[in-house]
């Protein structure tokens, strides 16, 4: 394999850890994580597996390693989405397309998976970036319903309605391939977002845009989304 040139020592170990981060992703979508080991991972990177080990102890190390990589990078991208739009109903549909279209192709294991095979000091590293989430999903809601554009409701269980309706959504669409993928994903991705935002209790006008005054229990469509 080629060397990997940088402009500095420091330069270089942080392009060697990015291909070990990416290697470790490309793995993880190809084989998945039961039988993975740091050999497979040097070898995928085109590096050493000692240099592997310089940057991560064991294997559980390397994956809490890649999933705060990959979440970060999302918050990152996510906020910078947001931070142009003032309607919040326009945001959480920025919001929903985004998490449809990060656990479409994430490499990452699900949540009760990442569990099993994390220690608890490590999982709660990952919970913390979680919990942004829930945060960001948290402010948007309680604008919606401060600005008139969703009816009270729970907070608390409207962003579980929602993250689960998502997670749903991202795995129907994850063994499709060929020339159509593209387009019916994107038709799924922009029903989804409809569907959760008149779940939560958005209401649109004629042209699709949003319209303050919805009315009745936004926790009601709950029970059309466990139907889905």
């Amino acid at each position: 394999m080629p060397r990997i040139q940088a402009e500095s020592n420091a330069a270089q170990r942080a392009l060697t850890q990015r291909r070990i981060l990416d290697a470790f992703g490309e793995l993880l979508f190809t084989r998945g994580l039961p039988g993975l080991t740091m050999t497979d991972v040097a070898r995928q990177a085109g590096v050493g597996r000692t240099a592997v080990y310089n940057y991560y102890a064991d294997m559980e190390e390397l994956l809490i390693g890649y999933a705060l990589d990959e979440t970060g990078r999302f918050l990152a991208e996510l906020k910078a989405q947001l931070a142009g739009l003032e309607n919040p109903i326009d945001r959480l549909a920025v919001y929903i397309r985004a998490q449809v279209e990060d656990l479409s192709r994430r490499h990452l294991p699900p949540g009760p998976a990442m569990r099993a095979v994390l220690s608890p000091s490590s999982f709660a590293k990952l919970a913390d970036h979680v919990g942004e989430l829930n945060t960001l999903l948290t402010r948007i809601l309680q604008d919606a319903m401060a600005e008139g554009y969703l009816p009270a409701a729970d907070v608390d269980e409207l962003v579980g309605l929602v993250h689960g309706s998502l997670t749903a959504s991202a795995d129907r669409g994850r063994e499709e391939e060929g020339a159509a993928h593209d387009d019916e994903a994107e038709r799924r991705t922009a029903a989804t977002v409809r569907f959760i935002q008149l779940g939560v209790g958005a209401r649109f006008d004629a042209e699709g845009r949003p319209v303050r005054g919805a009315s009745g229990p936004a926790a009601s469509p709950s029970t059309s989304a466990g139907r889905r």
